[in-house]
């Protein structure tokens, strides 16, 4: 399973089934969210997990809301009347075709994050943090996307918006900001697994990060290394060589003899010892001699 499908099955195993507010206060997450629509007289929530369809059935039958559920191609689909809904969560409303928050505020934490983990049960995502940080939750309406977002803020995740030709939604793309998300929710195993794979991913960035500069400052240094033998060369070809002073004879020589070596390594080597400046002012003085003739 993913990674996603892995988080949303341990969270729909919580055990809280005897806390009725909370379980509430998640069921109208589930609500708000994109997967939840009304027909006629009744709601409709699909999905294609069974663990899913198996909390959301749990939610009702704790609340005492009656149910069925169908199954139409590889979705699960619960219906309920909106009447009974209506009657049991004072806390909703329905617009016509649209489930709204009905001015639900002033809630508890642990309620804030039963909405929170019912939206994200209902109709969110979060992709494998191996390849990219991306979590997203969808909503049904403008409405709940405002109200979503004000929980979020009371309980200090950070997120974004997004609203584009009907779609409403918040998502999160930095590392550290999934992982307190899925730590709110209460998914301990998977926020084990997650910061597992966040640490490892961003070693290997970082190793990698090493290797790129030490590759580039190794072409930098053998590249710096040809300009100068072949400056040498060319001095020798020339007859120029001899008429160099000792100092720059005798690193021309060094380089010579250690093409690969660094400018810190080549300065250890002169009879009197100089530092990587000292050593680079030198071998440019060479390059500039040839390059003037």
């Amino acid at each position: 399973m993913s990674f996603s499908s892995d988080l949303k099955k341990e969270l729909s195993k919580i055990n809280n089934l005897n806390k009725k507010n909370e379980l509430k206060y998640e069921l109208i997450g589930y609500l708000i969210s994109r997967n939840c629509s009304v027909s006629k007289n009744n709601v409709r929530y699909a999905t294609e997990s069974d663990y899913n369809i198996n909390r959301f059935s749990k939610l009702l039958k704790n609340l005492d809301i009656n149910h069925k559920i169908e199954f139409d191609g590889k979705s699960f689909i619960i219906i309920l009347k909106v009447k009974e809904l209506l009657e049991k969560i004072e806390e909703i409303k329905i617009e016509e075709t649209k489930i709204k928050i009905n001015n639900v505020y002033n809630i508890n934490d642990n309620e804030k994050k039963s909405v929170i983990r019912g939206a994200f049960l209902g109709a969110g995502s979060i992709n494998n943090p191996n390849r990219t940080y991306h979590l997203e939750i969808n909503l049904s309406n403008q409405e709940n996307l405002k109200y979503l977002l004000k929980i979020l803020e009371e309980v200090n995740i950070k997120c974004k918006k997004l609203e584009q030709e009907k779609k409403y939604s918040i998502y999160i793309k930095d590392g550290e900001d999934i992982f307190e998300f899925i730590a709110l929710l209460g998914a301990n195993s998977s926020v084990l697994k997650y910061e597992d794979i966040r640490v490892q991913r961003e070693m290997r960035g970082k190793i990698n990060r090493i290797v790129n500069c030490q590759t580039a400052n190794l072409n930098k240094t053998i590249n710096a290394s040809v300009e100068q033998i072949d400056a040498i060369r060319k001095l020798q070809v020339n007859n120029q060589f001899n008429k160099l002073d000792e100092n720059l004879k005798e690193i021309a020589m060094l380089r010579l003899e250690y093409p690969d070596m660094s400018l810190v390594e080549l300065g250890k080597k002169l009879k009197n010892p100089l530092g990587k400046s000292g050593v680079n002012y030198r071998l440019k003085k060479i390059v500039q001699i040839a390059e003037e003739m």
